[in-house]
């Protein structure tokens, strides 16, 4: 929504896990979208992910850095053309730092996992009949807090606790520009989005559909 009659506020949702509105300006949006177009083309571009058991996601994802592939990491799109990972941006983990110091605090800076750098994006793109099932992100090695932007349409983001994908759990809508942050106590949160609503982009972006941008650190050689 391009105007709001009252601000958002900043929620924590749970010990370590902090919803920040409107974190990135109009300006940065349209910059990351920009650089998301540019990884998004082949060689190792914007592929659909299909698990082990034949299902196939709905959000179409591309990566950097690392590859992810259910439930692994590679150097290169093992489950796609065979490309080598397109590699991630200094200006990218300096994001992502700045995004836990905005969302969790100075005090972030001594958590566990917080010294090493950010080196994984996953990049996911949903369209308005996209969904994301309740999930874990424990595939890395490091227990550092994982940063999620949105971008384009508005979504509901499932948020729930670390033991089962059922209740408890709470709803929060996830705009553009919105920054999510998950670490500590939460970082093996499970959380997913179950509805994305059409329209809803601010139309001087430019994009039909949601990008969601997460950062994390992989813990890998």
């Amino acid at each position: 929504m391009d105007a709001e009659l009252f601000p958002r506020d900043r929620t924590e949702l749970a010990p370590g896990a902090v919803h920040v509105p409107d974190w990135l300006d109009a300006g940065e949006q349209r910059e990351l979208l920009e650089a998301c177009r540019e990884w998004a083309r082949p060689p190792a571009g914007l592929r659909t992910v299909v698990t082990p058991g034949g299902g196939t996601m709905t959000a179409r994802q591309v990566c950097l850095g690392w590859h992810w592939y259910p439930y692994a990491y590679a150097r290169a799109v093992v489950d796609g053309d065979g490309a080598p990972v397109k590699p991630f941006p200094a200006w990218l983990g300096e994001l992502g730092r700045r995004a836990v110091h905005d969302a969790l605090g100075p005090e972030s800076a001594t958590a566990p996992g917080t010294t090493a750098a950010y080196d994984i994006a996953l990049i996911n793109f949903y369209d308005g009949d996209a969904r994301m099932g309740m999930h874990r992100d424990a595939d890395e090695r490091s227990e550092a807090p994982v940063v999620s932007l949105s971008l384009g349409d508005t979504c509901v983001f499932r948020f729930g606790n670390t033991e089962t994908r059922a209740r408890p759990y709470r709803d929060v809508e996830l705009r553009s520009g919105d920054l999510f942050v998950f670490g500590g106590p939460s970082r093996l949160a499970y959380h997913g989005v179950p509805r994305v609503l059409p329209g809803t982009a601010p139309a001087r972006l430019g994009l039909t559909g949601r990008l969601n941008i997460t950062l994390r650190v992989s813990g890998l050689r």
